[in-house]
Order: structure tokens, then sequence, then C-alpha cells
């Protein structure tokens, strides 16, 4: 198929005059791509890019002064200058919009049609349909993914498997029939600030071109085609925002909904927004997040597997003291993490925010009953802990999960929606207590090395293939479990780091594990695995560490 350029330029469209700043779709356009792709929803993009796209650079590079101060011995801390924000005990946030008021129970998945029918089907009070971490965003998966939403708020999806087996959506959705909405309520991740979307180019005013941000299309093209037909729904346009890192990025995301709102004619305070807490710098200004989206804002999730990679990343250069343990040591019951989600709660629930709770990464196997039953021991006590906490709702990654989740909270919740009025004032968090790692005790073994380079490797592989949540071993990884199995590899080497067994980490050994691993690989037609060896290389071995694996993964290969 050959490559066809779509413009802007020099259509006026309701609001949008883009006759300077302009979009322009630099890619092969698929079966509907054009449905998504209008002129009118390209002038909306051309819009917020005109309007944001300067604010996200900046932002942006006050990140990168961020990392250098870590790197320097700088320590995260609580602002001063926002005291007055944490003390002012007045202030609310906007709370659960329709359709958002029981939570409980979310389940998470890519946009992929199959996969959005099982999330709609399974029962679940929300699916988090993922843009971001679970999805590869191979352009075909971002424009198609747009479909399936388009699709799935039309009560048109449905799915039919090359063996000719059928799918679809068996419940009703949204609120405006009556009764209660028979399918999840849909809250949409878009890609996080860091991302591009290299198949669509902004032109601004000056007449410079750049790579769209992955943030804006995802929303723009989400907000525009869908947010009327939701409101129609007695349900709202609802987004979760990933991988902030300070509140002034909070500030921005309440600024593009204000601008949208507005843009399309829809009253202020629609749109609701549950933001990831998953770095952290973030995790050190909570309740200034929830300050600058507290008219647009539902609660904060605790992105436990991020809010991981954010420390070994951020301290990663720090000397033997902030040396991680094999992954399997981390667990939510060591102390920095203890302190990190009562902390959540606890904000949360100070300010009229729900408090979601984390992904269990363990998973059942329908073919392997003793698999399964450890997968769900594991996750009844994974729930049990945050619903006793005082989470309002959870994660889950597998609709089997469901029951086993949906339990634990029923147990505590009984038949009241949340427990915003369990305050959790017993709760004090110290910056001391958020920093302290060496507390976890564990070891670093040369088992928890080859599992790192294995599950790095493979799951590179599938994303590079289109896929962004794979099962390995019994765990669903996503982007955030490979980003911590390759920065502790290169913490590790850097550290010069020696294992339980007495072998020091150095490159060579790794890259003979590397060499290993792929040689033990069960390869198969259209694999990715030579190319997965070459970003895992150059994320975990190379001098210069990548912020984000994906980034030079998706530069090269998508």
């Amino acid at each position: 198929m050959n490559i066809t350029t779509i413009d802007t330029e020099p259509t006026t469209t309701g609001s949008f005059s883009t006759t300077k700043p302009w979009i322009e779709v630099t890619a092969p356009l698929g079966e509907r791509y054009d449905e998504i792709l209008t002129p009118e929803a390209l002038a909306f993009l051309a819009a917020l890019h005109d309007r944001f796209a300067g604010i996200r650079h900046d932002l942006l590079a006050a990140r990168m002064q961020t990392r250098v101060h870590s790197a320097n011995g700088r320590d995260p801390k609580f602002l001063p200058e926002t005291d007055a924000v944490r003390r002012d005990r007045s202030w609310r946030v906007a709370g659960a919009g329709p359709g958002l008021e029981d939570r409980r129970v979310e389940i998470t998945g890519p946009t992929d049609r199959k996969m959005a029918i099982n999330a709609l089907n399974s029962g679940a009070k929300v699916w988090l349909a993922d843009q971001e971490d679970a999805t590869s965003p191979t352009w075909a998966n971002v424009i198609e993914g747009q479909i399936t939403l388009f699709d799935a708020l039309r009560g048109q999806l449905s799915f039919t498997n090359p063996d000719g087996r059928e799918y679809s959506v068996e419940g009703r959705m949204g609120l405006a029939h009556g009764g209660p909405a028979e399918t999840p309520t849909i809250v949409m991740r878009p890609r996080g600030w860091h991302l591009t979307e290299k198949h669509i180019r902004f032109h601004d005013r000056a007449g410079r071109s750049m790579s769209a941000s992955g943030a804006l299309v995802d929303f723009g093209l989400y907000f525009f085609h869908n947010a009327h037909r939701l409101i129609e729904l007695g349900l709202g346009p609802y987004f979760y925002l990933p991988k902030l890192e300070s509140h002034r990025e909070a500030r921005l995301w309440n600024d593009i909904f204000q601008y949208a709102q507005n843009a399309l004619s829809i009253p202020q305070g629609t749109v609701r927004a549950t933001v990831l807490i998953e770095t952290i710098q973030a995790a050190f200004e909570m309740e200034e997040i929830l300050y600058e989206l507290r008219d647009h804002c539902a609660g904060l999730n605790a992105g436990r597997w991020d809010y991981i990679f954010s420390i070994v990343k951020t301290f990663r250069s720090r000397g033997r003291r902030w040396v991680f343990p094999d992954r399997a040591s981390i667990t939510m019951t060591v102390p920095f993490m203890r302190a990190y989600t009562e902390l959540l709660v606890s904000t949360c629930h100070q300010r009229g925010a729900y408090a979601i709770g984390g992904m269990s990464a363990f998973i059942p196997n329908r073919r392997d009953p003793e698999v399964t039953a450890q997968a769900l021991e594991k996750v009844t006590a994974d729930k049990r802990r945050e619903a006793g906490d005082g989470f309002d709702g959870t994660w889950v990654a597998h609709p089997d999960l469901i029951p086993t989740a949906r339990a634990e909270f029923d147990a505590v919740l009984g038949e009241q929606p949340h427990q915003l009025a369990r305050l959790r004032e017993d709760v004090t968090v110290t910056a001391a207590q958020l920093l302290d790692i060496p507390s976890i005790g564990g070891q670093v073994t040369e088992g928890g090395v080859r599992d790192n380079v294995r599950i790095g490797i493979r799951y590179i592989e599938s994303w590079l293939r289109g896929v962004g949540a794979a099962a390995i071993d019994n765990l669903m990884e996503d982007a955030a479990t490979a980003e911590i199995s390759r920065s502790q590899v290169w913490q590790w080497v850097n550290d010069n780091t020696v294992t339980a067994e007495g072998r020091r980490i150095d490159r060579e050994w790794v890259e003979s594990l590397v060499e290993d691993v792929y040689a033990d690989l069960d390869r198969f037609d259209g694999d990715r695995f030579a190319d997965a060896v070459t970003v895992f290389r150059q994320v975990s071995l190379e001098p210069e560490f990548p912020t984000f694996l994906t980034i030079p993964a998706y530069a090269r290969f998508l």
C-alpha cells in the first residue's frame, strides 16, 4: 500500500482554523482509517498541538533537569513552595463521574478488537482501554484501537477469528437506557508525554515540522469522536493519565481538558481523569496533582510496576545503597512500597478522590490447574491487602481474576461503592520512608539476572510484533515490567554488583547470557528476536541509559 498524505491546510472547520498550524499524516491508510483521520479531527489535533506542544516540550526539558539533579545527589522532597496547598484542608476533587461510582474491579488491556470484546464482556466495573503500556504503538494499533473504541461506543463492535469463531459484546453500554450499565465503563489511557507519534507530523506557525505528541493524538482523536457519544450514553470522556512526574504536568492536562470541552461545547467538568502515581517524583506531589486537576479528577492509581522502574531509573547511578535485589524480591509488602500505597490512600480520601490499587502480575493458566491455583492464591492475598488498606478498587489483567478480586473487595465494601469515608488519619509517611530502599533486603542472584535478560528479550520481541501485553512464564508482562528488567541489568553492570553466588555482573557475562537466551528461544516465522536482542543490548548495556526502552525501539523499528 502506498503512503498517503493527509493534511488540513488550508481548511477551516468550526472553531479550528488550520491555515497556519496544520497536521500531516504520512503513513499507510488501512480500512476505515479515514473515519478516524477526518479533516475535522486532524484540525482538532492541530489546534491542540498549536496550544500545548510547546508547553509539553518545556515540561520534558524540566524532567531532564530533574534527572541531572537526582544523579548529582539531590533527593525528591515534598515541595516547600506548595505547602499551602497541602495544609489547606478545605478543597476537594470533583470525584466520580456517572458510571464511575463503583470501581471495585477494573480490567486492563489493549484496544484490539478481540481483547476489547473480552474486557467488555468480563463483568468488571471499568475497562482501562489502554493505548499505552499494554499496547505496542504500531501505526495499525494506534488507529485501529481508535476504531475499536468508536465501534464499541456505538454498539457495533464484533470480531471474527481466522478460525471462524465470532465475538461480540453481550451487554448494553451506558446509563441512558434507564438501568445499570451491563458493560464496564470505559476509561481510556493515552500515551505518556514522552512518546511521539512519528506517523503524524505537526507543522507550526513558524513553518517547523515535528512528530506529533502521542498523548495529544490519542486523547484528541478519542475525545473528538466520542465525547458527545459518551454523554449521550449517560457517561463521559474519562481518562487514565500515565507517567506524570510533577503537578505542572497535571496542570497541562487540566488546561487541555478545559480547552477541549470549550472547543466541542461540552460543559466544563464533564471530563474525569484518574492519575497513575507511577513515578517517585509524583509520589511527592500527590496532593498538588489532585489540586491541579481538582475540577476534572476522579482519583489516583498505584501504578506499582512503573513506580519500581522509576526508582531504579532515578537512583541507578547513586551507589550501593540504591542497588535493588532480584525483581521477585520487590513485593508490595516491603516498607517503601507500603509507605507509597498508604500515602496514596490517605491522600486520596482526604480530598474525596478514589484510590485504585495496582495490577498483580500473576495470571491463571486454563491448561494448568496448579499454576491457576497459585495465581489465585497470590492475587487473593494482594487484593485482600489492598481492600483492607482502604483502596476503593483494583486492577486485574485477566477476566478469570475478576471473581477473586471482587470477592475481596465485596468483603470490605459490602453494598457501599467506595471507602472514601475511611480517611486513614493514622497514616504519616515521611520522605525517608518513601526512599527506604535498603529495607527491601533480598539478594541479586545469577538466576535473577538470567530471568531479567530472558524476560526483557522475550517481551521486547512481542512488543516489536505489535503485542504490548504478553503472558510470559505465567506472568502478565507489559512495558513497565520489561523496564524493570532491563534497568536492573543496567544498574547491576554499572555498579559492578556481585551476585549471591560470587559472580561479578559485568558486560561480558551479561552478553554471554544474551547469547544463551537467544540460542534457547523457540523461533518461528516472523519473529523479531534478532531485533529484540539489538534493543535489549542498547537499553541495558550501553553507557547511556535511555529513559524509556520504548523510545529508541519505536524510533528504529516501528
